[in-house]
């Protein structure tokens, strides 16, 4: 297409318009923090939980829960946030599970599919999770010992609330690290 020196030239001209600047130059002059991450805040422990009302049924309080489906030939196991609904969802109708699975709702399914959610949570960034408290039988907590083998922890901590000046105990800042 291009001769050898017309790129040698378009990248010379290129690598000498293009400027090497540190990031210090741009936070001094910065002025104003846009937060892009949404989920942000709710690591930091300060972002609201929704806490309905009296008269609910409790485990309204999260911000991301475990839900498994049963169907008659898979599961599905999802991860929701409480507004966005679902995050992570793995299922035993995959093609990549469904091929290794002899039936799609036997112990070896859920074990396997709490595994793949696992992966998938932390990959996702997600390492905290409310369990639904409708789930029971030995199906379900084999998905859930899956889940804590893979170092998710299965209830999320209580919101950071800022101690009034004559309290005398102070919990920790989240966002701190102390070593």
């Amino acid at each position: 297409m291009y001769s050898v020196n017309i790129r040698t030239g378009i990248a010379r001209a290129f690598l000498a318009y293009r400027k090497v600047h540190s990031n210090a130059e741009i936070v001094e002059t910065c002025t104003e923090i846009v937060n892009r991450n949404p989920r942000n805040l709710e690591r930091l422990r300060i972002a609201r939980k929704p806490v309905g009302y009296h008269l609910n049924k409790p485990g309204h309080t999260y911000w991301h829960k475990l839900f498994v489906v049963k169907k008659p030939r898979y599961i599905i196991a999802e991860v929701r946030h409480f507004e966005n609904g679902p995050v992570v969802t793995v299922s035993s109708a995959e093609w990549a599970l469904k091929r290794q699975l002899y039936r799609g709702v036997d112990s070896s399914a859920y074990i396997n599919v709490g595994r793949v959610l696992a992966q998938r949570c932390l990959e996702a960034g997600i390492c905290e999770m409310e369990v639904d408290a409708e789930l029971s039988g030995n199906k379900s907590e084999l998905l859930v010992k899956e889940l804590e083998k893979s170092n998710i922890i299965l209830n999320e901590l209580s919101v950071y609330k800022n101690p009034n000046p004559w309290d005398k105990d102070r919990p920790e800042k989240p966002w701190e690290i102390h070593e």
